[in-house]
């Protein structure tokens, strides 16, 4: 993929939200109010500012609300398409799977609506001979434990020499990676196991901002930050 061609967009926007309750009863998670605009909104105007044109968001909880206030993507000057999943949705892996028909190039870029980051997409780049590469960042409080560490640039279980890290919900794929998946409901986590046990699972550590802004004192906090800038 030539150096400036940037790859599509995929948004998991499907969840419950069932941290984020009783705010996500009547309204989807990624249209929680964050600045001057909301969580999905301001993924949207970044990913615009840095050069992407194309993005897919999967749907299922209130997912007629997240379509009736982006529409088709005119107002951020992106072009949006829908990924609908049935009630309870499919898991990340799942949900991904699913995307895929409207997923038309060989790599694509998959981000957590619920997330909060400085993180520059439009840099991620997949290593040589991996399947895909993943950032993670530092152990919020709320997740002192981690989730994955990184041995020479590619993510491995931790251990002793690679301290754990917490997976961001940031990736850029190689459709290839979910080429045994079939369809259904399942999470991302037996993706990612086979592309460590192959080797192919490159990883990336971002230092800069970034929060999950799952819970409500996360998102608070989120809030917080935003209104300082």
């Amino acid at each position: 993929m030539p150096a400036r061609e940037l790859p599509e967009v995929l948004i998991l926007a499907a969840g419950r939200g069932k941290r984020l309750r009783p705010l996500t009863d009547a309204t989807p998670k990624a249209l929680l109010p964050l600045g001057a605009g909301t969580l999905i909104g301001r993924h949207l105007a970044r990913l615009h500012e840095q050069g992407f044109s194309d993005v897919v968001i999967n749907l299922a909880w209130l997912g007629e609300q997240i379509r009736g206030a982006l529409g088709d993507g005119g107002d951020f000057g992106l072009r949006i398409r829908y990924s609908e999943e049935p009630p309870g949705a499919l898991g990340t892996g799942g949900g991904i799977v699913r995307a895929l028909d409207l997923l038309r190039g060989r790599e694509f870029l998959v981000i957590n609506a619920d997330i909060v980051t400085d993180y520059d997409y439009a840099a991620l780049r997949i290593p040589e001979n991996c399947a895909m590469q993943l950032v993670l960042a530092p152990n919020p409080p709320a997740h002192p434990h981690g989730d994955f560490g990184i041995r020479d640039g590619k993510l491995v279980m931790p251990a002793e020499d690679a301290p754990a890290l917490t997976y961001t919900g940031i990736g850029r794929f190689k459709r290839d990676a979910f080429a045994d998946c079939a369809p259904g409901r399942f999470p991302l986590i037996p993706v990612l196991q086979r592309a460590i046990a192959g080797g192919t699972a490159g990883a990336e550590t971002h230092r800069g901002r970034w929060r999950d802004a799952g819970t409500p004192a996360e998102l608070e906090a989120a809030r917080r930050e935003i209104a300082r800038e």
